[in-house]
């Protein structure tokens, strides 16, 4: 099980590559909420924190025989340049339609970027199979405790800027990033809500959490969010203790909040990366001026679909 110990010594390990992102405020959300850039970080998401501490502690022999992943494209970059810095090869499975921004800075960083399955969960299931015929080191994008702990840190960075925080809403998929700053923020103060958002068409950690059976519909703005989780993740367990809330948004309310920041926040957001702002905006959550921080978690966006969304 992943330690809030583990958070503070990926912090240390990432310190030289990662700076940290910054906390906006943004009195138009309504009173006390703050906006949280990832969006802004290292290829442009969150997943560069997990990807790089989950290579930088392995072994050499484990670099050694090359890194395999699956990702519908924020994982694949984060590890594409974590790879880079590490000086080890890496190819990075990913589905069909993933977004060509993505997959051109897989490419960018030096890594094999390779186009397989019509979604997510067929990504998967090859890379998996992948590793094993060829011996290669797998990095799950969610189901790694180094993974978890790196994505602990920007709960750090929320806890050092806005120690009266008191709501932290997460986009949610595999539930590595809610798993990570769950463990971090409850270790700080056990009352802080945490709230976890996805696309109503990317229900999997939800039906987990709620008990429900919500069909996934791959066809979604938030790309980024979809796919099942791996039987036996260690984020099941970790998000059953420490997620308070599970909200499911639609296309509709991604895609105004996608607008909204783009327009008014001036902030590029991937659908994936707006449901927390959807959220707020559909009015699933309460403008209660409780001290709250929405998690941009990604800023990785096509050109044709943010078009397509602006125009809407």
């Amino acid at each position: 099980m992943v330690q809030a110990s583990d958070i503070v010594l990926a912090r240390r390990r990432l310190t030289g590559y990662l700076r940290p992102t910054a906390l906006e405020a943004t009195p138009a959300l309504g009173t006390n909420v703050w906006l949280k850039l990832e969006n802004t970080n290292r290829a442009h998401a969150f997943k560069a924190r997990g990807a790089l501490n989950a290579v930088l502690a392995l072994s050499e022999a484990a670099r050694a025989r090359g890194l395999i992943a699956a990702s519908s494209g924020n994982h694949a970059q984060g590890l594409a340049y974590a790879a880079q810095v590490a000086g080890v090869r890496a190819r990075i499975l990913m589905p069909l339609h993933t977004p060509k921004r993505k997959v051109d800075g897989v490419r960018q960083y030096g890594a094999e970027a390779v186009l397989f399955g019509a979604n997510y969960d067929e990504t998967e299931a090859e890379a998996r199979r992948q590793e094993q015929a060829e011996g290669l080191t797998y990095i799950s994008p969610y189901n790694d405790p180094q993974v978890v702990a790196g994505a602990g840190t920007v709960a750090l960075e929320i806890l050092d800027d806005l120690p009266t925080v008191r709501r932290v809403v997460i986009p949610v998929s595999g539930g590595g990033l809610i798993s990570g700053m769950g463990i971090a923020l409850k270790n700080a103060d056990p009352t802080i809500e945490v709230i976890g958002v996805a696309s109503e068409r990317t229900p999997a950690l939800h039906n987990y959490l709620t008990g429900s059976h919500l069909p996934q519909n791959f066809d979604t703005l938030a790309e980024a969010l979809s796919g099942d989780i791996e039987a036996g993740s260690i984020t099941l367990d970790i998000s059953r203790r420490v997620v308070d809330r599970s909200l499911l948004v639609s296309e509709t309310a991604i895609a105004a909040a996608m607008r909204w920041l783009a327009l008014e926040a001036g902030w590029i957001v991937e659908g994936g990366g707006a449901v927390g702002v959807a959220a707020l905006q559909s009015g699933l959550l309460p403008d209660d001026s409780k001290p709250t921080v929405i998690v941009l978690s990604g800023g990785n966006v096509d050109a044709d679909t943010l078009r397509r969304v602006l125009t809407t």
